[in-house]
């Protein structure tokens, strides 16, 4: 069995997602692993080189890794043709001109999501990518999550019946960073640094919605800045200027109707930090990151409403758990060897640029609904 090298230059892997869930977790754990095996029994061992401005973080975050290779200087790495996949997971604001300039250097493309802040700019980055002939893709990571992998199983195995509704509760309690550190960097809270939680999260629920429960075809939406001022890592208050909460419903193909609230806002009284709940006319599921529950209709009890007596049904003991059949490995992980294998032997890969740039679409949707105040239609981007 032979081993191939795929030299990877990694970008923006400094801060908490990029180090933890893309170096760590993915391409430091494929590693380990013994790389990624290709449909022959050849696998293919991925090489970084960790790239950023501060060339002693680059240095030292190396070196705590065990990785050989680093640099200050994004342009040299990229003249690199031994290195054919440039990934990104910086600043939101810089991944366009980053993308630009890989592309135009003749590498594959991988980045986190959002794409870009605007559509205009996620639509040039994925036709420069098109003409360019390289392979390119985006985080989609919570398609990986176990517990939306088993809420897959379910639809595909007819579980739902015809699917009515899903609801969705994300976020908590992210702190101001007066009298107890933020769990979130400050800049997630100013406008003008690329922050806004419809700019983070709207385009996670986009793939999700279309992949699982179908396409979306408007929304109303309602953003809010609860939080006015906060503190910075310094311990500096600042003016928070980026919504810091959105109430979002979805009208999807096939008449599902869909409510995601998403809020740095909120205490959670919930199973998991985000959940999912899908009812249809045979049956229902809620699912968070891992688990997932189900109650089908030949198992739902029969309430009748009396607010003169208390409540005699143990609502949460009529659902059943959905077992762990399966090995679920981390998401990130699975969607980079999926992408590696993509590269390398042109494997089937349906989460391109294209796909980040419907996030952004919906994204600019919500902030319209919230400026005018009405649905708004999402329409298909062609080509």
């Amino acid at each position: 069995m032979s081993t191939k090298r795929l030299g990877l230059i990694m970008h923006g892997v400094t801060g908490r997602m990029g180090m933890n869930q893309h170096l760590i977790r993915s391409i430091l754990a494929i590693r380990a692993q013994g790389g990624v095996a290709l449909s022959d029994g050849t696998r293919v061992m991925p090489d970084p080189i960790l790239v950023g401005r501060n060339a002693e973080k680059m240095q030292e975050l190396a070196h705590r890794h065990g990785i050989e290779r680093w640099s200050d200087n994004l342009d040299a790495a990229l003249e690199n043709r031994d290195d054919v996949i440039f990934f990104d997971a910086g600043t939101t604001q810089m991944r366009p001109t980053l993308l630009e300039k890989a592309i135009r250097a003749g590498k594959h493309v991988y980045c986190e999501k959002p794409i870009a802040t605007n559509l205009d700019e996620a639509l040039r980055v994925v036709r420069l990518a098109a003409e360019a002939g390289v392979k390119n893709g985006t985080v989609q990571d919570k398609l990986f999550l176990p517990g939306l992998e088993k809420l897959r199983m379910l639809r595909d195995s007819g579980f739902f019946g015809r699917m009515l509704s899903v609801r969705g509760e994300f976020g908590y309690w992210v702190f101001e960073g007066d009298w107890q550190p933020a769990q979130r960097p400050s800049w997630n809270y100013r406008e003008e640094d690329g922050g806004g939680i419809i700019l983070d999260m709207i385009c996670h629920w986009r793939y999700v919605l279309d992949n699982l429960f179908g396409q979306v075809k408007s929304i109303s939406c309602l953003g809010a800045t609860h939080i006015p001022e906060r503190w910075d890592e310094t311990g500096k208050p600042y003016k928070a200027t980026a919504d810091d909460a959105a109430y979002a419903m979805f009208e999807l193909e096939g008449g599902v109707i869909a409510t995601i609230n998403s809020s740095w806002c909120t205490r959670v009284y919930r199973d998991d930090l985000v959940t999912f709940q899908v009812d249809g006319t045979n049956g229902s599921a809620v699912a968070g990151l891992t688990d997932c529950v189900i109650q089908p209709r030949q198992g739902t009890p029969r309430p009748v409403w009396n607010p003169d007596q208390k409540q005699t049904i143990d609502f949460y003991d009529t659902w059943q758990p959905v077992p762990d059949n399966a090995v679920f490995d981390n998401g990130f992980k699975v969607q980079w060897e999926s992408f590696i294998r993509h590269v390398v032997e042109d494997a089937p890969y349906r989460h391109g640029l294209i796909e980040g740039a419907k996030g952004v679409q919906l994204v600019e949707c919500a902030l319209q609904s919230w400026r005018e105040r009405r649905w708004v239609d999402v329409p298909a981007i062609e080509g």
